[in-house]
C-alpha cells in the first residue's frame, strides 16, 4: 500500500467527478497532480498541488479551484480535515483508520512492503568500480563500490532487471607497467637482488606473491624468452592475480558483480573476423557519425592523444559534447575513446534500456562524451546516466589518518574494513549524497550513540527484536507470528506517537520510488535514520508513561496490536538496510 499513490488517485477522481473542462472543452491533464507530505507536519498529513497545476487549464484562480476541490475531498471518510493554504495548496489530515490500514499492509506484506513495480522489468546495466587491475582496491574506490552496489539493489527492489558490471581495463599502458613490475618481482623470487623499485613501476608488496607464482610455474624460463613473448605471459598471469585480489577486496564489502567485461575482447580478432572496435567504426561510418578531419588544440593542458593531423573523428558535438572526439589516430592506432564507444555499443546490443556509470569525481569530463555516445549509438533509445562520487577523507577523532600502507602508496579498502567492519563502511559511504565530499571518522563510526547513524539504525532493528523476544518470555502462550499479528485490532493504536510511527513507515514506498527515479540511494539511508529516530523517541516516551509500553500483560489485544507495530518497524528497517547492503542485527553486542 502506497498511501501517497492511493490518495493521489482519490484527488484525481474528485477532479474527474467535478467534470472540470478547459476553455475548449478539453479535460485537464492530471499527470502533474501529486500528493506529498507537507513540509510542516502541523499543516496536516498529506498535501496536494492539484489546484496549482490545474487552475490555468480549467480557467480558474488556484485558490477558487482549491476551495472547490477541498469541499469535495471533505466527503472522503478517510479524511477528517481539509484546509487550503497560501495560493492554493490543499492540506489533508487523515483518520486513524487510514494509518491503521497502512500498518496492516506492512505486516501482511513483510519484506515486500515498499517493493515497487516502477521499473516494469526494464533492463539496466550498472557499471561500477572498474578499477585498473594493477593492485588492491584503495579507499578511493570504496565509495563508488558501495554507491554502485546499493543503487543496483535499489533498482532491483523497484522492479528493474539489473546487471552489475565491472569493466576490466586490461588493454592499456598501465598493464605494460604492471607486467614490468611483476617481472621484477619474478626475478626477486628467483633470488636476484632487484634493489629499489624503479620510478614508474608499482612498488607494493602485493606483487610479491605474483612474482613467486610466476617463478613456481615457469622456473627461470621467462628470462630466456623474447620480451614480447614473455610479457604476454606475465600480463595474463598478473592481471588474473590482480582481479582475484580485487574480487577478494570487494567481497570484504559484500560487493559482487554479475559480469566482468574485459577491454581486451574489444580489440580481439577471431580468425579473420573484425574486432568489436572495427565493427563499431563500420557501423558509425554507415550512419554518418564519423569523418576524417582535424581538431583545434584543446584549451588548457593538451592531452597526450591530441594530434594536429587528420584523424578519424566521432561527431560528438552533434549530440551535446563540447567537441568532436578522436577514434583513430593518424598512425592507425585506436584511441582510448574508441574502446569506450565500442563498449557502449556492446552494452546496447545486449539490450539494456539504461546504462548507469558510477565514476570518480576526477572523471567529470567524461560525462558529456558518454552521454553523446549513448544518444548516437542508440538513436536516443537508451539513456546514459552518470553518477560521480566525490573524495573520501579519513579521520580518527578529527585528526587525518595515517595508516600502514601495504600497497606501497595508498590506504587500502581492506585496511578500512578490517578496522571498523563492513556495515559502518557501507552505511557511512551512503550517508552523504554521492557528489558531496565525505569525511569518514574511524572513531565516530564505531561509537554507540545517536551521532553514529549506522549504530542508531541497527540498534533500532535490534530493539524491535528485543521487544518481540521479551513478549515471548513474558507471555509464553501468546502467538506473535506474522500471520496472527496481521489480524490485530489496529484501532487500538490511537496514541500520537504510534500514529506518527505508522505515518513514517507509510513513506517507505514513496522513498523507494523517488530514490530509484533519481538514482540516489543515500535517500534510503536518511529515511532509515528518521524511522529509527521515531522508534527510539516513542520508546523513550514509554519510560515516562507506562501505559504506552509495548507489552501489557493485562491487555493482550493491545499488546498484540503494539507488537504488530514493532514488527512492522523491524520489517521496514530490515528492507532498507538490505538495499544498502548492511546487516539488520537481532542483537547489538
Amino acid at each position: 500500500m502506497n498511501i501517497f499513490a492511493e490518495f493521489s488517485e482519490r484527488v484525481k477522481a474528485v477532479v474527474s467527478t467535478l467534470a472540470l473542462k478547459g476553455p475548449e472543452g478539453a479535460s485537464p491533464d492530471l499527470s502533474r497532480v501529486t500528493v506529498e507530505s507537507p513540509r510542516d507536519p502541523a499543516h496536516g498529513d498529506l498535501a496536494t498541488n492539484a489546484a496549482m497545476v490545474l487552475a490555468k487549464q480549467v480557467g480558474m484562480k488556484p485558490r477558487d479551484l482549491a476551495d472547490k476541490l477541498a469541499e469535495a475531498l471533505r466527503q472522503d471518510a478517510d479524511i477528517t480535515e481539509v484546509s487550503v493554504a497560501g495560493p492554493g495548496f490543499i492540506n489533508m489530515r487523515l483518520a486513524p483508520s487510514a494509518w491503521q490500514r497502512v500498518l496492516a499492509s506492512v505486516v501482511a506484506s513483510g519484506l515486500d512492503f515498499g517493493r515497487s513495480s516502477r521499473g516494469d522489468g526494464k533492463k539496466v546495466n550498472v557499471e561500477y568500480v572498474s578499477a585498473n587491475p594493477t593492485g588492491p582496491m584503495h579507499v578511493g574506490h570504496t565509495r563508488g563500490a558501495v554507491v554502485g552496489d546499493a543503487l543496483a539493489n535499489l533498482l532491483a527492489y523497484a522492479g528493474y532487471d539489473v546487471v552489475r558490471e565491472y569493466y576490466i581495463n586490461d588493454a592499456g599502458s598501465q598493464i605494460d607497467t604492471l607486467a614490468e613490475s611483476a617481472f621484477l618481482r619474478y626475478r626477486e623470487a628467483l633470488g636476484e637482488d632487484i634493489g629499489e623499485i624503479p620510478a614508474g613501476l608499482y612498488p607494493g608488496d602485493y606483487l610479491k606473491p605474483v612474482g613467486e607464482k610466476l617463478a613456481e610455474l615457469h622456473k627461470d624460463a621467462l628470462k630466456a624468452m623474447p620480451k614480447v613473448e614473455r610479457m604476454e605471459i606475465v600480463k595474463a598471469d598478473a592481471v588474473s592475480a590482480m582481479m582475484d585480489l580485487i574480487r577478494q577486496d570487494l567481497l570484504q564489502l559484500n560487493v559482487k558483480h554479475d559480469v566482468f567485461f574485459s577491454e581486451k575482447t574489444l580489440h580481439a580478432h577471431e580468425g579473420n573476423a573484425p574486432s568489436k572496435i572495427d565493427e563499431m567504426l563500420e557501423a558509425l561510418r554507415g550512419d554518418g557519425l564519423i569523418y576524417e578531419g582535424t581538431l583545434p588544440p584543446p584549451k588548457g593542458q593538451v592531452p597526450e592523444d591530441w594530434e594536429d593531423r587528420e584523424q578519424t573523428l566521432f561527431r560528438a558535438s552533434d549530440f551535446g559534447d563540447d567537441t568532436d572526439r578522436a577514434l583513430k589516430k593518424s598512425d592507425g592506432s585506436y584511441t582510448y575513446f574508441a574502446a569506450d564507444v565500442a563498449y557502449f555499443r556492446d552494452k546496447y546490443l545486449r539490450g539494456f534500456d539504461e546504462m548507469i556509470y558510477i565514476l570518480g569525481a576526477d572523471h567529470g569530463g567524461y560525462v558529456k562524451r558518454l552521454q553523446a555516445v549513448g544518444k548516437a549509438i542508440s538513436g536516443g533509445k537508451s539513456e546514459v546516466i552518470v553518477r560521480l562520487c566525490q573524495l573520501v577523507k579519513l579521520f580518527r577523532a578529527g585528526e587525518p589518518v595515517k595508516m600502514s600502507k601495504r600497497s606501497g602508496d595508498f590506504v587500502t579498502l581492506r585496511d578500512v574494513v578490517e578496522e571498523v567492519g563492513r556495515d559502518p563502511v557501507r552505511f557511512m559511504m551512503l550517508y552523504r549524497k554521492n557528489d558531496a565530499p565525505l569525511d569518514f571518522d574511524f572513531q565516530k563510526v564505531t561509537e554507540q550513540s545517536k551521532d553514529n547513524p549506522v549504530f542508531y539504525v541497527q540498534y533500532g532493528h535490534a530493539r524491535c527484536c528485543s521487544v518481540l523476544r521479551q513478549a515471548g518470555e513474558e507471555l509464553p502462550n501468546l502467538d506473535a507470528s506474522d500471520s496472527e499479528l496481521a489480524k490485530a485490532d489496529f484501532s487500538l493504536l490511537d496514541d500520537s506517537g504510534e500514529l506518527d510511527l505508522i505515518a513514517k513507515m507509510a513513506e517507505w514506498p514513496k522513498i523507494v520510488d523517488a530514490s530509484a527515479e533519481t538514482h540516489e540511494p543515500h535517500r534510503v539511508a536518511f529515511y532509515l535514520y528518521d524511522l529509527a529516530s521515531s522508534l527510539h523517541g516513542h520508546w523513550n516516551r514509554g519510560k515516562e508513561l507506562p501505559q504506552l509500553r509495548f507489552i501489557n500483560a493485562d491487555n493482550t489485544k493491545l499488546t498484540v496490536a503494539r507488537l504488530a507495530l514493532v514488527r512492522a518497524v523491524s520489517l521496514v528497517l530490515a528492507s532498507g538496510l538490505a538495499i544498502l547492503g548492511v546487516d539488520a542485527p537481532e542483537e547489538m553486542r
